[in-house]
């Protein structure tokens, strides 16, 4: 078995265009090396297994042998030292990049997004686990999605972590010093990892995928330097420069405070990828428009957040404007809408931005956050409610903000139990596990003849609007008469 698992791999590596030919040899001997053995031999008949087999029964041996425990985590970063050993080195990726990219943008994304899943670093296995579905709003058909790619770690792993020395390599999981790195308990293992390094801003960036794809082509565009997220005039160039180079991809940028912003704040980065989310596909509600720029399209979005949307050819242009909206919001106070700029020093106001290339025109939507909380909403004023959070209670990022619900992992055991509770009329409240729902399903079950048949049906529809509601609670100004007049009144003191 590890002699067919060692041939395959090798087979597989050279299949998908990690190795040559001529590599053969030399890739069995370093697989050897990773397993501490000294003996192989090829087998005669052609291996018939899939990748995920391989790397299973490769650590399996290793557990059998004593090489690593017996745990997701420490299978994980060894099974990504055998898929190191057939990576290609950085300046090959580099180059075979430069080259599709000498055709087109969009083959130098295919080939480098291939890339990345035949390498294992985008595990496609786990991504396939993922539950994924979509709900009709009058907003649009918004995303909802289960994440069961990214593992939990095992107790041994998390025990063992205590006794991991602190290090200050990488700095932190988005530094270019992740390229090659071998992982440890506290760190992903990135020996099959590689980054295209780009320029955007006059700056060097590097460009890689997300392990945990969340939709297609999920990008991750990052700052060679380790350096803040900041939302500034900077951040709306260096957004349509990346467009410039890739107008097939959006690119946008998380907050830069707590509780609107992403989970990563130490290290200024971007998301994006070939994906067309409900928010780029809204209409625009009401045009505007800005004094000193006529040139320029406006617009407020029919979204359930607040976002306006510009529209230019010149990318320039964008920026500018981009810039006098942001300096415009973070220090606006209106008082009747609840909009505070700071309170006690503390900023509150901040944009999450989107480019995109729409045509011959750069687009850009700019959507208003504020992070104030009260004693009654403690987590954010502008933020999911208590009574959502069964369902989702953590930040409202970037992906969110476009439409796609990334949920805990959580929710599909629960969904399962509800599900058996409510056809079975068993009593939602006796299970501590899905006791935080009795109340959400109350509020909606009288709505349906319930049967075996509908009930998941019934439970994703529900889903999908309580996200809808979610997206809501997170806009600044409400999509009523008096959120409307509110916003205009921002926008007329610009």
């Amino acid at each position: 078995m590890i002699n067919d698992s060692i041939c395959f791999l090798v087979e597989y590596a050279l299949k998908n265009g990690l190795i040559e030919k001529s590599d053969r040899i030399y890739s069995v001997n370093r697989l050897l090396e990773v397993l501490g053995l000294n003996d192989y031999k090829a087998p005669r008949e052609p291996v018939k297994m899939t990748l995920t087999e391989a790397l299973g029964n490769l650590c399996d041996y290793a557990v059998s042998q004593g090489l690593i425990e017996d745990s997701v985590v420490y299978r994980d970063l060894f099974d990504t030292k055998i898929m190191g050993a057939l990576t290609p080195r950085p300046s090959e990726v580099i180059a075979a990049f430069n080259k599709q990219y000498s055709v087109s943008p969009e083959m130098a994304t295919d080939y480098f997004y291939k890339f990345s899943g035949d390498t294992n670093y985008i595990r496609r296995d786990r991504i396939a686990r993922d539950v994924k579905w979509k709900t009709d709003t009058e907003y649009g058909q918004i995303d909802i999605t289960i994440n069961l790619s990214k593992p939990e770690k095992d107790p041994k792993a998390i025990a063992a972590a205590k006794n991991v020395k602190a290090s200050g390599y990488p700095k932190c999981a988005l530094c270019r010093e992740n390229e090659g790195y071998a992982g440890n308990v506290n760190a992903a293992a990135r020996q099959n990892h590689r980054i295209i390094p780009i320029t955007i801003n006059d700056s060097s960036w590097g460009l890689q995928y997300s392990p945990y794809v969340y939709y297609n082509e999920h990008c991750i565009c990052f700052n060679f330097k380790h350096t803040p997220m900041k939302i500034e005039r900077a951040t709306f160039r260096k957004l349509l420069d990346f467009v410039k180079l890739f107008p097939h991809y959006f690119l946008g940028s998380n907050a830069d405070l707590p509780i609107v912003g992403g989970s990563i704040l130490s290290h200024d980065h971007f998301q994006g990828g070939r994906y067309e989310f409900a928010m780029a596909k809204a209409p625009i509600e009401k045009a505007i428009g800005f004094t000193g720029f006529e040139d320029v399209s406006a617009g407020i979005v029919k979204w359930p957040m607040s976002v306006i949307r510009l529209s230019c050819k010149n990318a320039d242009r964008l920026t500018e404007l981009s810039d006098k909206i942001l300096t415009a919001w973070r220090g606006y106070t209106d008082k009747s809408a609840f909009i505070f700029s700071q309170t006690d020093g503390e900023p509150h106001n901040t944009i999450t931005p989107i480019a995109r290339k729409r045509g011959e025109n750069f687009e850009i939507d700019l959507v208003l956050r504020n992070n104030i909380t009260t004693a009654e909403h403690p987590l954010g004023v502008f933020h999911p409610h208590a009574e959502l959070h069964n369902i989702k209670k953590e930040n409202i990022g970037l992906i969110e903000v476009m439409g796609l619900a990334v949920l805990p992992a959580r929710l599909k055991s629960e969904l399962a139990a509800l599900a058996d509770y409510i056809v079975n009329k068993k009593d939602i409240r006796s299970n501590p596990d899905i006791e935080k729902h009795a109340n959400w399903v109350e509020g909606f079950i009288g709505d349906y003849e319930v049967t075996e048949d509908n009930i998941n049906d019934i439970l994703r529809e529900q889903v999908g609007k309580t996200f809808k509601t979610v997206l809501e609670h997170a806009g600044v100004y409400k999509c009523t008469d008096e959120g409307r007049a509110a916003f205009m009144r921002f926008i007329d003191s610009i």
